[in-house]
C-alpha cells in the first residue's frame, strides 16, 4: 500500500509547512501509487513553437493537440525501471535524465526502456528527497524534451502528462490545470508548490512528463491524492514545476548543497485573511529577511512570480529553494507596493 504523508504547519522561519494529506507513489509493484494530470492546453489556435511533428500541426483545421503533443514529446520520455520496481522519466539535456527520486531511493540497479522499446544503463547522478528529484545519466542517442521554463502555465490550460502507469509505457492521458502552486507535503516533514491537475496520473507515472500543449514540459509528475479506499486516480494529481525540477537538477549536477533556504519570519496570526497575501507578524533580527528589509506587518504578496496566498503556500515556496538563492518579494506597507531581493540563508 502507499504511504500516507501529512505535515503539520510550522514556522515560517524554519520553512515548515500545511497539513495536506496525499498517497505518495513509489511506483513499486508491491505499492502501487497515484498517476499525475497533465498540464492544461489553450483553445485550439495556432501557437508555433518551432518545427512541429511531421503528421499534424496546430494550425491544422482538424488538429488533435493531445497527439500532437504525443508525437513530438513521447520519444524524450523513458520508463525507469530498478530492482525494486519502475517509473517514468524525461529526458531534459543529452545524456540526462529527471525523474522521481521516489522512484529510484533505495535501488542498486537502474536502466531506462526507451520509447522504440530498447533497453540501456543508466548510472545515477543524485538525488533530493525534499524536492522529489533525481538525475540519472546514460549513454545513448534519446531525443531531448524541450522545457517551458518562461513560466506561461495558467489554470484551465491543456496539459498532457506522459509516463508508464502500472508498466504500460508511453500512455498519453490529458486534462487541465486545476490550481497552481498548490501547497503538497513532501517526505521530509515540509511541503512543495506544486501543479494541480485533473490529468490521469497513475502508479508509474510518477517522474514522467506534463506538457503544454505545444509539447513543451512544465512539469514532473510526482504524486496523487486518493479517497483512501484505494489507489486509483481520482482527478488530483500534482507536479514539480518545471523550474523548481531543473534548479533542483542543476545543483545535484555541481555536487552543491542541497540545504533548504531559510527566510527567517512569522505570519500574523491575528491577521484578516480576507486579502492576498500573509501578514508577517514577526521578522527574526539578523534573517535574510530582516536583512533584506522586510518588515512586521508586511503583507507578503508574491515571490519570484509566485502568487502567496497563505502561510502554507508562502513556506512551501521558500522550502522548494535553496541556501544562498535570491529571491524577489513583492509586498504591500502601509498600501504600497514594494519589491525586496531576499538571499536565504
Amino acid at each position: 500500500m502507499g504511504v500516507v504523508v501529512g505535515v503539520v504547519v510550522a514556522a515560517l522561519a524554519l520553512g515548515g509547512l500545511a497539513g495536506l494529506v496525499t498517497l505518495r507513489d513509489d511506483d513499486a509493484p508491491a505499492e502501487p501509487t497515484q498517476a499525475l494530470p497533465a498540464e492544461a492546453v489553450p483553445p485550439v489556435a495556432a501557437q508555433p513553437n518551432g518545427p512541429e511533428p511531421s503528421g499534424q500541426t496546430l494550425s491544422s483545421p482538424t488538429v488533435e493537440p493531445v497527439a500532437v503533443v504525443a508525437e513530438k514529446l513521447g520519444p524524450s520520455v523513458v520508463q525507469v525501471e530498478t530492482n525494486l520496481g519502475q517509473g517514468s522519466g524525461v529526458v531534459f539535456r543529452d545524456g540526462l535524465a529527471l525523474t522521481n527520486h521516489h522512484v529510484i531511493a533505495n535501488t542498486s540497479e537502474v536502466q531506462l526502456r526507451l520509447a522504440d522499446g530498447s533497453v540501456i544503463a543508466a548510472e545515477l547522478v543524485g538525488s533530493d528527497a525534499r524536492i522529489d528529484i533525481a538525475v540519472l545519466r546514460f549513454d545513448a542517442d534519446v531525443p531531448v524534451a524541450e522545457l517551458a521554463l518562461d513560466g506561461t502555465l495558467d489554470v484551465g490550460h491543456l496539459v498532457v502528462a506522459i509516463g508508464s502507469p502500472f508498466q504500460l509505457d508511453q500512455t498519453v492521458t490529458s486534462g487541465v490545470v486545476s490550481a497552481l502552486d498548490r501547497p503538497v507535503p513532501n517526505d521530509v516533514g515540509g511541503a512543495n508548490p506544486m501543479i494541480q491537475t485533473d490529468t490521469a496520473i497513475n502508479p508509474g507515472n510518477s517522474g514522467g512528463a506534463l506538457a503544454d500543449r505545444r509539447g513543451r514540459v512544465v512539469g514532473i509528475n510526482t504524486s496523487g491524492r486518493t479517497d483512501g479506499n484505494s489507489n486509483s486516480n481520482i482527478g488530483i494529481g500534482f507536479a514539480i514545476p518545471i523550474d523548481v525540477a531543473v534548479a533542483t537538477a542543476d545543483r545535484l549536477l555541481a555536487g552543491g548543497s542541497m540545504a533548504p533556504g531559510v527566510l527567517g519570519v512569522s505570519p500574523d496570526p491575528a491577521s484578516s485573511a480576507t486579502e492576498a497575501g500573509v501578514v508577517l507578524g514577526e521578522v527574526t533580527e539578523g534573517s535574510p529577511a530582516a536583512q533584506a528589509g522586510l518588515e512586521a506587518g508586511d503583507r507578503v504578496v508574491s515571490v519570484d512570480g509566485r502568487a502567496v496566498r497563505s502561510a502554507e503556500g508562502l513556506a512551501a515556496v521558500i522550502q522548494s529553494h535553496f541556501a544562498g538563492d535570491e529571491l524577489t518579494f513583492v509586498v504591500v506597507r502601509n498600501g504600497l507596493e514594494r519589491t525586496l531581493a531576499v538571499t536565504l540563508s
